[in-house]
């Protein structure tokens, strides 16, 4: 069941740093029920190249483990319904826009009132306080503001983001986290409390060596591609059929690694004894290596370092990650049985527990899949139920 069973969580939250909150808890037991909004639901439905019969792949892959209900909450008729669900609930996620759910009455006060245990979570572009934080939030002008896009790429070359969104992944792993702490201060308490992040921190959090390199120096550090900012040969390299990363930052892997690559000459030639030299000489170093690496194949070179010790790998595509016995062994490829797509695969937990395992069991949703049956959970009545769709208030 995982060690958040019987959280009930509402999230009214779309596309991807809320819904991956939602996942984790969900991944993690908790009952995460996806409000949609009237009409279209979350927008990653109308991401639909690709799909699965009909069925946004996207929505999919951020939505499994969830139950999934519809309402219109600009009708007043919406709105209470929500105000009585979460009077009943632990939970509540949202990333709409400072002031929107106010606006709805249905803003952090205004439901604290009706439930003051309540942990109610709000993910937006820059915090709901400051100067920025009546903006919108999206992960690419965060990825820029947050300083990520100066440090990423080649040298000189014109500025580029993180191949993943991080920003909005990194911003639903922390407001799940700042849920998870709010839910163990409840349990001591019995208090409720807002829990507030975005991503623009979410971009900052990732900067923690940048920062401190020009807390040190007052510079701000530029792009190195894939080489690390601080120790030397850490990067990627190019072999006779491909690419590989190779990590001979520390003394000891440094040593093993220029004997592995038949060069202990490197050893006692100045430009690279320790790892400061290296920093300081690694465009003379990086062609050296290269010119070595590429006379044997990704796969020859893997076998010799890790034989010798020296921390390596291949620079995998996704399928090869896909596919990789790692990834298998850890179950972080699972099947699930959708109700129109048929049988999907999906990513699976990399949170595991001992005790209480997470699991993932569940595929998302369909639109107000489970209008009809959570609304029940929640008390109303059958009637209820019926006036709210046919209203227009609901969709089933």
């Amino acid at each position: 069941m995982g060690p958040l069973a019987g959280v009930k969580v509402l999230e009214l939250a779309q596309i991807m740093a809320g819904p991956t909150c939602g996942m984790l808890l969900a991944d993690l037991g908790a009952d995460v029920i996806k409000v949609e909004k009237m009409p279209g639901g979350d927008d990653t439905r109308s991401m639909d190249r690709p799909s699965v019969n009909g069925e946004s792949a996207a929505f999919m892959a951020m939505n499994r483990n969830k139950r999934g209900m519809a309402l219109n909450l600009k009708l007043p008729a919406a709105q209470q319904a929500l105000k009585r669900m979460a009077a009943r609930a632990d939970v509540l996620t949202e990333n709409y826009r400072k002031g929107t759910m106010e606006r709805l009455g249905l803003g952090y006060e205004a439901l604290q009132a009706v439930n003051p245990a309540l942990i109610y979570c709000s993910i937006s572009g820059y915090g709901r306080s400051g100067p920025y934080a009546d903006k919108g939030g999206f992960d690419l002008v965060a990825q820029g503001m947050s300083g990520l896009m100066a440090i990423t790429g080649e040298p000189g070359r014109s500025p580029v983001k993180s191949g993943s969104p991080i920003c909005d992944i990194n911003g639903g792993i922390l407001a799940a986290l700042g849920i998870a702490s709010a839910y163990v201060h409840r349990l001591k308490t019995g208090e409720g409390q807002l829990v507030d992040t975005s991503l623009f921190e979410a971009g900052i959090q990732q900067t923690y060596w940048h920062a401190a390199i020009f807390f040190a120096t007052g510079a701000s550090p530029a792009p190195s591609g894939s080489a690390h900012i601080l120790s030397a040969p850490y990067q990627a390299f190019h072999a006779k059929d491909g690419w590989l990363t190779i990590g001979g930052a520390n003394q000891s892997n440094w040593e093993r690694l220029a004997r592995v690559l038949g060069a202990p000459e490197w050893l006692a030639d100045e430009r690279f004894r320790t790892n400061g030299d290296r920093m300081k000489h690694l465009d003379a170093l990086v062609p050296l290596m290269n010119a070595r690496l590429e006379q044997s194949t990704v796969r020859e070179w893997i076998a010799r370092l890790e034989a010798e010790g020296v921390p390596c790998g291949p620079i995998n595509s996704i399928a090869q990650m896909l596919d990789d016995p790692q990834t298998k062994a850890r179950e972080m490829v699972v099947e699930l049985e959708h109700r129109k797509a048929g049988t999907t695969r999906a990513l699976g937990l990399p949170i595991k527990l001992s005790a209480t395992p997470g699991r993932v069991s569940r595929a998302a949703p369909t639109y107000g899949q489970h209008t009809r049956e959570v609304l029940g959970e929640f008390g109303f009545s059958a009637a209820e139920i019926e006036a709210l769709i046919a209203s227009g208030a609901a969709a089933a």
